[in-house]
């Protein structure tokens, strides 16, 4: 049993079970990797892959508990790799942050000018996704953290921290009647057809559940995932805009005007995200200092170690 046979299991299952696929992955030959994965087999006594014909199809059932095996090992291996560059250079290196649009656009701008003012030499890149693709990209080693709303505390595999409250504001032009009124409901709200974020992201969740409970049905106009489309449209005098409030600036958004909204759909919480068990080099720590001041090493290491289950703003 060698770590290539291992690499090539996993790889196998990441590429849908298409071993050519798998061989150009990890720069190697389709009859390579199948002959190790055989060879794997044989060693072990039990078939990993059930086949038809020379394909693969998928896993069998001692395969998903080997496959099981084989990621925690690995894991342990990219943690060994990481701790041994870190050592070898403490303010090099790279680091990829998975996070939504609106946090990326809005949130993060002015943390990671400052992080790489501190770290020049890290090479830093920024994925965008969903909350739950951004989790999965920290499950699966593509990123280091997940910065999202609180959709991505409730994935298994990976260790989250509060790091920032916000609350969504409205959005509407110069002229709209809902800026006469002295406080705004979810019954005047949903007189106008909406125009807000996709079900995926930046607390939809929250405005949906605010409209059921009241027994409303709001007319959602129109979907985005970038609260700049959102914006545009809502000077186009299409609908009243649902946005969150970092994505409000009152000198660039000359056109419009915004309304808190805490009040009716409640405060939501930024959280970061990082895989349980995974060694942070010293530059991670930093960043997510930088994200949250509150979130020190040692605290993140005592939650991280199962030493405190939770940890609130």
């Amino acid at each position: 049993m060698n770590l290539h046979q291992l690499r090539f299991v996993r790889e196998a299952v990441r590429q849908n079970f298409n071993l050519t696929e798998a061989a150009k992955a990890l720069f190697t030959s389709q009859p390579g990797v199948s002959k190790a994965i055989i060879e794997l087999e044989e060693e072990l006594g039990v078939d990993i892959f059930a086949r038809h014909g020379k394909r693969i199809r998928g896993l069998t059932e001692p395969g998903r508990a080997v496959l099981k095996s084989v990621e925690s090992i690995m894991q342990e291996i990219d943690g060994l790799k990481r701790i041994g560059k870190e050592f070898a250079a403490q303010d090099s290196g790279s680091f990829t942050i998975a996070t939504t649009h609106t946090q990326a656009r809005y949130a993060l701008p002015k943390v990671v000018q400052a992080f790489m003012q501190k770290y020049p030499k890290v090479r830093l890149s920024l994925l965008q996704g969903n909350p739950k693709q951004i989790a999965e990209m920290v499950l699966r080693d593509q990123a280091d953290l997940a910065i999202a709303t609180e959709a991505i505390a409730g994935f298994n595999g990976l260790v989250s921290f509060p790091c920032y409250q916000w609350e969504h504001v409205v959005v509407v032009p110069l002229d709209h009647p809902l800026l006469k009124l002295k406080a705004l409901t979810l019954e005047e709200l949903a007189q106008y057809p909406l125009i807000t974020y996709d079900a995926a992201f930046a607390g939809r969740s929250k405005i949906d559940h605010a409209f059921d409970i009241r027994n409303l049905q709001p007319n959602v106009l129109l979907e985005a995932i970038d609260a700049d489309v959102i914006k545009t449209y809502v000077e186009l005098g299409m609908g009243v805009g649902i946005i969150a409030g970092m994505a409000f600036d009152a000198e660039r958004d000359k056109n419009l005007k915004s309304i808190s909204v805490g009040h009716l759909f409640g405060m939501n919480v930024s959280r970061v995200a990082i895989r349980q068990g995974a060694y942070l080099r010293s530059y991670i720590y930093s960043f997510i200092e930088l994200l949250s001041p509150t979130l020190n090493r040692k605290l993140i290491d005592q939650v991280m170690q199962g030493g405190q289950e939770t940890y609130d703003l």
